[in-house]
């Protein structure tokens, strides 16, 4: 990590699964220690399905706020000044969208893991880094994201399109 940067708050979400090794890992001393030399203070955990408890906890001298679930995550992204995320298409382009700095951790025991082919993709883009739990530490030491480049704006344009002539065509066989 460049001494420079400062993130002072950090929202971490597993989504609608069970992902325990990444919620072990996140509240883990070492990772913890390394979380605070980033100069982070608080933690917003989702923890979805964990075998975690939800509650307001201090480790290591960080503000821990876990909870499983709510309808939105939107406020928890726009207020957080990174995110770790688990590697589900829908969290990684709403923190992308939002323009956060983001680590993704690949969840190894997922059969046929198409997570980590997106993860790969976004990280060659290089608009994210990602990791495993065995290598967030280390990550986390040396990330860098200024290095990362913005995820562009989404256009729906060329799919109403699409969807407008498709539409046309079908009416066109009747």
């Amino acid at each position: 990590m460049k001494p420079e940067q400062h993130y002072e708050n950090c929202f971490v979400t597993v989504g609608t699964t069970r992902f325990d090794l990444l919620c072990e890992y996140i509240t883990s001393g070492p990772v913890l220690e390394t979380l605070k030399k980033m100069g982070c203070k608080n933690i917003t955990f989702q923890i979805g399905n964990s075998d975690r408890k939800p509650g307001q906890f201090e480790m290591e001298g960080i503000n821990i706020n876990m909870y499983r679930f709510k309808n939105t995550i939107e406020n928890d992204i726009r207020n957080a000044d990174f995110v770790i995320s688990h590697a589900g298409a829908g969290s990684c382009l709403e923190v992308l969208d939002a323009k956060k700095p983001l680590l993704v951790v690949i969840n190894e025991d997922l059969m046929d893991n198409h997570q980590l082919e997106l993860a790969e993709q976004l990280q060659i883009d290089g608009h994210l880094f990602y990791c495993t739990c065995d290598t967030l530490k280390d990550t986390l030491e040396g990330i860098d994201f200024t290095m990362l480049v913005p995820f562009p704006d989404s256009n729906p344009q060329p799919f109403f399109k699409a969807l407008d002539n498709m539409l046309q065509i079908k009416d066109k066989s009747h």
